[in-house]
């Protein structure tokens, strides 16, 4: 199991990333226009950089649902490797079977 501080800080993060989601769409829509002037420009750069840090969505870490494990992370079950292969081994995920040959 994780330590409980960084499930919730990552937590943290994933709530920082929704609340001001919309806010850094506008100002990269702003960055990205080549018909913006220079003075507007430099305006949303600089309100883009007193966003908070841990509201950028690339700082979210995908952890396990159960663990709390980050790595070994399988996006489409949401669980770690190791959890994974346990469900899998007691038959509590459907459709899934461990290889054999």
């Amino acid at each position: 199991m994780a330590k409980k501080s960084s499930i919730a800080r990552n937590e943290k993060r994933i709530r920082l990333e929704a609340k001001f989601r919309a806010e850094r769409c506008r100002l990269k829509a702003i960055l990205a226009d080549p018909q913006v002037t220079d003075a507007v420009f430099f305006k949303a750069q600089c309100r883009l950089a007193k966003l908070p840090k841990n509201s950028c969505p690339t700082r979210i870490r995908n952890r396990c649902a159960l663990t709390g494990r980050a790595r070994g992370f399988h996006r489409r079950f949401g669980v770690s490797r190791l959890v994974l292969r346990e469900l899998v081994a007691d038959g509590s995920m459907p459709g899934v079977m461990k290889s054999s040959w």
